[in-house]
Formats: structure tokens, C-alpha cells, sequence
């Protein structure tokens, strides 16, 4: 599968299997105790991770995405979005903000 152009983060259920949301359906996110994430059109999810994880999940990944990674084609976006400079090596900070 490619993550070509993808707009998910990797989280994991409760039951331990994981799952990709899309990260532009994401109404909310609370602690109930568990954490559970209510989609826009009302459906809710309860994952493992703290709602500061996914926070932090969902502001990483968009930091990737606006910093030019949208052609980044790996199986843990998740990774690549705390680690944007991984894909393009020998690009400076500077070039990622020229484009």
C-alpha cells in the first residue's frame, strides 16, 4: 500500500491491532479514561496511546506535510513526521523552507 499523498497517523485500538486514521476527520480527542477520538461524522475511537500523543501524532505529521514531504512514500509515517529531514538527507532546514 502506498502512503503517497496520505493524510493518516498510526495509532493503536485498544485490542492491540493497529489502526490509521485520517487525521483531517478528527473532531476531538479526550481522556474518558481511556483515549477516545471522535470523527467528524460522530463515530469514535478508543486508542492506546494519550490524547497528548496523538495530539502530538497529528501536529508532527502536519509539520512534515507543510515542510515539503508530501512525496514521502514509507510505511511509518508516523516516524518520518518526527524526523522530516530523514527522507531528503542533505537538504538544510533553509532549503526546506525555500521548497
Amino acid at each position: 500500500m502506498s502512503w503517497r499523498g496520505s493524510v493518516v497517523i498510526q495509532l493503536t485500538r485498544l485490542n492491540g491491532n493497529p489502526i490509521a486514521l485520517n487525521s483531517d476527520l478528527i473532531k476531538f480527542v479526550e481522556n474518558a479514561p481511556d483515549t477516545v477520538i471522535t470523527l467528524i461524522n460522530g463515530e469514535k475511537v478508543i486508542v492506546r496511546e494519550t490524547s497528548a500523543e496523538v495530539i502530538h501524532r497529528i501536529v508532527e505529521f502536519r509539520r512534515a506535510v507543510l515542510a515539503g514531504l508530501p512525496s514521502w512514500s514509507g510505511s511509518d509515517l508516523n516516524s518520518a513526521a518526527l524526523n522530516p529531514q530523514g527522507a531528503h538527507p542533505a537538504r538544510s532546514p533553509e532549503a526546506f523552507r525555500r521548497g
